[in-house]
């Protein structure tokens, strides 16, 4: 039989174990972590009040308050907020923190019986998880009512599959005052945007009347047309509220209008005349004084919209006077003269490299060409075999062209000795020596497409790709069947431009003149070019 003494070692020795766990529970507690926090909050602000209440009429406060039961913030406000009518001075809307109201502090005259609305898209957030309070608008009268009209419709792109976004939609009021010059200079009565990647529209809260209803895209988001910057779109015939009309505008850009530049006197020998819009009339005539044997020579930049003036001999004067002259228009140009080092003749390759077998080398200058000697132009193969070559300048652009046979995987070294090329100056080229080379037929593939139901005139096939840059067009032969090769693998769209001038090129259109664009049509799906790979899809149109 234990003794008293032994039981209570017992028991002593029982809670050992038990108090190195409790003491573990404590280490295991003390260990860093991040605690859940519990379920993420996703729920949007709610609105309390408003001061004066959203949808107040007789309405003559500068000040507007809007109550949340929770804090709320700001975010993008300027990209998302639209005020319909525009106002001359923008409102202070406040606090630019954090705080259970917006304030609307109106700095600006409103106009008697109009109704105002207040779009913060999706810029009221809530403070901590920045859930939005989804495009509240706070709408008020001036007058005895809300204008309570509505007008819809979606934006499109003429040239694009889709427009970017968004876009403006505007309605300007079409009175006994009205001009088409409104949207170059004045906002307009009343503003949207488009939503989503659907583009559709919705304007609402508007008055009974006639109106013009556009669409920009712009760059400088002032809702007014900038036609060098900005894309436009507007309905052929003027809006009469209310309607039942669901509108659809397409997007185009302007061609400017013809505008020359200031010239610039560039090197000792060349002068730059830059210009803007459709100069393909535009001629230059030289009204200074010029030495005995005096000559000139111009050509077109293949990348910006300037002529480049050559000259020889050199002047000695100050300014040199000419007149530029396109179609109609006739400008006088001063071009003042600086004393710079003259321009020595350089020649580099366009599209060296990999070319097609019914590519063109191509060869740039910066002095104008005058001759090419296609007896001192040497090509030979990878197997040192000669190669015959033509050649010829491109006047236009001030490009050496050089064409010759050429078969798959092979490559060719074309040797241009001195005097293949001279220029204006009589500058002859050094020995220049450029590699290029083809790639396998079954590197690439070939697109067959052939349009059903044609009942137009002209129509253009044009392949694009995955940004729509154009990589190569057809006019739609007698069989409906337009055929692509040599088409490197990838994400292709095929369109169809409705040429209705009968001109060969797409042609956007002018507000001014209430042109539309030519009708461009998408093939509904996107086409994947493989290597070695012939496609062929058959198109129906509408």
């Amino acid at each position: 039989m234990l003794s008293y003494n032994s039981k209570c070692v017992k028991h002593r020795l029982l809670y050992i174990p038990i108090a190195f766990l409790f003491l573990l529970s404590f280490v295991d507690c003390a260990k860093k972590g991040t605690p859940s926090g519990g379920k993420k909050d996703s729920i949007p602000p709610v609105l309390v009040k408003s001061v004066p209440e959203n949808f107040s009429t007789n309405f003559s406060e500068n000040e507007i308050r809007i109550y949340f039961d929770e804090y709320i913030k700001l975010k993008d406000l300027q990209k998302n907020l639209i005020i319909s009518p525009p106002l001359k001075y923008a409102p202070e809307i406040t606090p630019l923190s954090t705080a259970k109201y917006v304030k609307i502090k109106i700095l600006d005259t409103l106009i008697a019986n109009t109704t105002y609305s207040i779009n913060f898209g999706q810029s009221i957030v809530d403070n901590n998880e920045e859930n939005p309070f989804e495009y509240f608008k706070y709408v008020f009268s001036t007058g005895s009512y809300i204008d309570s009209l509505k007008l819809s419709g979606v934006v499109k792109d003429a040239l694009l599959l889709k427009p970017e976004i968004p876009t403006t939609v505007m309605l300007y009021e079409v009175n006994e005052t009205f001009k088409d010059s409104v949207i170059f200079s004045e906002k307009p009565m009343y503003i949207t945007t488009t939503k989503d990647s659907t583009s559709t529209f919705e304007l609402t809260n508007l008055k009974e009347g006639n109106y013009l209803l556009i669409a920009l895209k712009e760059k400088n988001n002032d809702y007014t047309f900038q036609s060098v910057n900005d894309k436009i779109a507007f309905a052929n015939e003027v809006v009469s509220l209310p309607t039942d009309t669901t509108y659809q505008l397409n997007l185009f850009k302007e061609t400017p209008n013809y505008k020359i530049a200031r010239p610039k006197h560039e090197s000792k020998n060349h002068i730059l005349f830059g210009f803007e819009g459709d100069a393909k009339e535009l001629s230059l005539k030289l009204l200074s004084t010029v030495p005995e044997g005096f000559t000139s020579k111009t050509y077109r930049d293949s990348k910006t919209d300037t002529i480049h003036y050559w000259f020889k001999p050199q002047i000695e004067t100050d300014s040199l006077l000419f007149v530029a002259k396109n179609y109609d228009t006739v400008d006088t140009l001063n071009v003042r003269m600086r004393n710079l080092f003259k321009d020595t003749l350089t020649i580099s390759p366009i599209n060296s490299g990999v070319l097609l077998p019914k590519d063109t080398l191509k060869l740039k200058a910066n002095t104008p060409l005058s001759e090419i000697n296609t007896e001192k132009i040497k090509i030979i193969d990878k197997d040192s075999v000669a190669i015959t070559a033509t050649a010829q300048i491109n006047k236009r652009f001030n490009t050496a062209e050089i064409i010759f046979p050429k078969t798959e995987e092979q490559s060719y070294n074309i040797k241009l000795l001195p005097g293949a090329i001279s220029d204006f100056f009589e500058t002859e080229n050094d020995t220049l020596s450029y590699g290029v080379r083809t790639k396998a037929f079954s590197d690439y593939g070939t697109l067959t497409f052939t349009l059903n139901n044609v009942n137009e005139k002209a129509l253009i096939v044009q392949l694009v790709d995955s940004k729509f840059k154009l990589i190569t067009e057809k006019p739609l032969p007698e069989n409906n069947t337009a055929y692509f090769d040599y088409i490197d693998p990838g994400i292709y769209y095929v369109r169809v431009v409705f040429d209705e001038n009968e001109n060969g090129i797409w042609d956007t259109g002018n507000f001014l003149k209430r042109l539309q664009p030519e009708r461009i049509v998408y093939y509904p799906s996107q086409l994947e070019i493989l290597a070695n790979w012939s496609l062929n899809e058959i198109f129906t149109l509408d």
